[in-house]
């Protein structure tokens, strides 16, 4: 005999305040009263003859029972989603729409972009840039560029390339004046820092390499954007803390030299990452291929 389900509104309502431990919260994501949320979890409760909630101290709390039960409901609903996401998208199959970081889209995926569009003539490639990490669920997203560990929960997360951390500045800063022969030579010239994410760079660069952290006797220039930050340097502003990704095609170009041989390994990198559900599309394989090729340097 087949267990008759529990009620669909006092799932969604259960999922949601769970995800949140908030009837308040999940009202509003639902879109509809905390009342309405309170009485859907009731009845729920009442239909499995189990109690799903306890408040504690203004907090809420998930029973054992529903700890046991969540993980069962909210993969149901990813179901869900990635299967109405599939039929609403039927028609864009030849649309991949890819998030990444603004800094290495200009720097690293777009001066690359079009080796893919002429082997994918089939596949349109939007590019959309972000800090923030995506929600496939939310956004019109097929898979995001990251910076990390990799150990982001209910994605695909596939490695692509480590970063190195080195000084790095024009040609013409390197040999003029004051030029760069040795990491103390950094004292007479000024330094361009990264903000955010980039903000310790030099100082773990300046650790590694023995030197004190505010070694420059010039006016520090910081910028919001890596990618502004290795303009700079190519422009003979100063000397900017480079990272491989963002600076190897000028450093091949010879827009911009490594004046040390000091590197310093970080302990991340960046990933192509997907949801679990569309993977392996035939589009976001394609561009997966390439994409890991292209970090190996092998197209």
């Amino acid at each position: 005999m087949t267990a008759r389900l529990p009620s669909l509104n006092g799932l969604r309502a259960f999922e949601a305040a769970a995800r949140h431990l908030s009837f308040t919260q999940a009202a509003s994501e639902l879109n509809v009263t905390q009342t309405a949320i309170s009485h859907q979890i009731k009845r729920l409760e009442e239909e499995l003859g189990v109690r799903l909630f306890v408040r504690q101290n203004r907090a809420l709390a998930l029973t054992p029972e529903a700890k046991d039960y969540l993980p069962g409901i909210r993969a149901a609903f990813n179901d869900l989603r990635l299967a109405t996401d599939r039929l609403l998208r039927k028609d864009d199959g030849h649309v991949l729409t890819i998030s990444t970081l603004a800094s290495l889209a200009a720097k690293w995926l777009l001066p690359r972009l079009s080796a893919f569009q002429e082997a994918h003539h089939g596949i349109d490639v939007r590019i959309t840039t972000s800090t923030s990490l995506v929600d496939f669920h939310r956004d019109n997203v097929d898979a995001a560029i990251r910076y990390g560990r990799g150990q982001w929960p209910g994605v695909r997360a596939e490695w692509l390339m480590a970063d190195e951390l080195f000084p790095v500045c024009s040609p013409a800063l390197a040999n003029g004046n004051k030029p760069l022969k040795c990491p103390e030579d950094l004292r007479d010239h000024v330094l361009l820092h990264t903000s955010n994410a980039y903000s310790d760079d030099w100082r773990l660069w300046l650790t590694a390499a023995g030197l004190p952290t505010d070694i420059s006797r010039q006016p520090d220039v910081a910028f919001d954007l890596i990618f502004v930050t290795v303009q700079a340097a190519i422009d003979g502003v100063g000397v900017a803390m480079g990272r491989t990704a963002y600076v190897q095609d000028d450093i091949a170009k010879g827009r911009l030299v490594v004046p040390f041989k000091i590197a310093l390994p970080t302990d991340a990198g960046f990933y192509l990452v997907s949801p679990q559900g569309r993977a392996d599309s035939p589009k976001l394989s394609a561009f997966r291929q390439w994409l890991v090729a292209s970090a190996q340097g092998k197209s």
